[in-house]
């Protein structure tokens, strides 16, 4: 009970650290894409409100993560044999530390769709750690770019390419590991490397086909009645597991495969999707399999494959692969609007200064209120694509397109 104390108190600690104006982890601080910035631009392009704007070689999908003045980023070769992280400055755009940390003889199949380098890096003061699923995970010291410590034996074929990203829990750095022949969870001292605990999915998939097993989800951590979760979704269900020790606390099934989203906690619900379209509202309060008992509303809706959801107040925001936006009443599932806007997304929506920012692949990103209608406030337009979600440092955005890292602030 004193170390599940110990380690409640770090993570509180923090987490206030990097709410502070730190986008630490994919999705924010807070891992849910909201930021508390106020000034963020509403319009911009190529040509406007662009402070600097920084090409960036190579094929990957992941996140900007950032922690004082140092943006950071993980990337590939398209070929996935090397395997680097990047550190750019925030004021100026300048590459700070460019650094291969895996050369990889015979990398694994990897889809067009992904990148060997989707995974978002977590970052604290300090020390960042990157992940290529099991190509490796490494922990870099932030000043000198130097590799701490390295893994390279977490077996996992991913049959089509990692992308979850890994998270921290007081002294924990947590992956998971969902792919065709081997899906489990892993929690490794992150001041080591070494492994605290592993533990192998436990739920039935009703099929001996591995390409029904994978999943890309990147897990969320909730404390809801005196009990610290986290909330870890794979194919066919999702499980909450105790994030100290690995123990299983209760499973939910909702089928699926491939899900990405990260899980969101509101209303004393939590909101999960499943990679082919469903999306599940699970009450945390269970023990064992709560399939039947804690599902507190489902819908197959417009939802989306790829991208994570937002929860603005009593409302959920989402966008589907191909274009349809939504507004879900959170606590019920009752569909205030869907509308269909332009393009393809994979990237996660941001929420900051009362706007909802969204990113899709052919680089436009549309800006709508967070409203019981749909309300269009601007629409913004970069060359290039986003596969990556965004971040934000002050009152600017961070974006990484599929080519080039862009700083976006009003100019006076």
């Amino acid at each position: 009970m004193r170390t599940l104390a110990v380690l409640f108190v770090l993570t509180f600690a923090a987490t206030l650290s990097a709410a502070e104006g730190d986008w630490n982890q994919y999705r924010g601080p807070t891992g849910d894409g909201h930021s508390a910035a106020k000034g963020l631009p509403l319009t911009f392009s190529e040509t406007e409100n662009v402070v600097w704007k920084t090409p960036i070689a190579g094929k990957a999908w992941s996140s900007p993560v950032i922690w004082d003045q140092q943006i950071w980023l993980t990337n590939a070769t398209e070929d996935g044999k090397q395997l680097s992280a990047v550190c750019v400055d925030l004021d100026s755009g300048q590459v700070v530390h460019d650094v291969i940390v895996f050369d990889v003889a015979e990398p694994q199949y990897c889809h067009p769709l992904n990148s060997y380098a989707t995974p978002t890096p977590f970052v604290e003061a300090g020390r960042v750690y990157v992940h290529f699923g099991a190509h490796g995970t490494a922990c870099l010291d932030t000043q000198t770019g130097k590799t701490l410590w390295s893994r390279d034996d977490l077996p996992c074929d991913h049959f089509r390419g990692p992308a979850s990203s890994p998270i921290v829990y007081g002294e924990l750095l947590i992956a998971q590991f969902d792919g065709f022949d081997q899906q489990y969870v892993v929690a490794l001292n992150k001041r080591d490397g070494s492994t605290v605990w592993k533990t192998a999915r436990a739920f039935d998939y009703h099929s001996s086909n591995g390409d029904l097993k994978k999943a890309y989800c990147t897990p969320s951590i909730i404390e809801h009645a005196g009990r610290t979760q986290l909330i870890a979704p794979a194919a066919v269900a999702t499980e909450s597991l105790d994030p100290a020790t690995g123990k299983l606390l209760w499973t939910v099934y909702h089928d699926g495969m491939n899900a990405s989203a990260r899980p969101l906690f509101g209303h004393g619900l939590v909101f999960i999707t499943n990679g082919m379209g469903r999306m599940v509202a699970v009450r945390p309060d269970g023990t064992g399999d709560v399939t039947d008992s804690h599902i507190a509303w489902d819908s197959g809706k417009s939802i989306p494959k790829k991208s994570s959801q937002l929860l603005i107040g009593d409302l959920l925001f989402m966008v589907s692969d191909t274009g349809v936006v939504s507004c879900v009443e959170a606590k019920t599932g009752e569909v205030h609007w869907s509308e269909r806007l332009a393009g393809e997304y994979a990237a996660s929506p941001l929420y900051a200064d009362g706007r909802i920012y969204l990113f899709n692949q052919d680089g436009e990103v549309p800006v709508i209120a967070p409203e019981r209608e749909l309300k269009l406030l601007a629409t913004n337009q970069l060359t290039d694509g986003f596969m990556a979600s965004p971040a934000v440092a002050g009152k600017a955005l961070i974006l990484r397109t599929t080519a080039n890292l862009f700083r976006v602030e009003q100019k006076d």
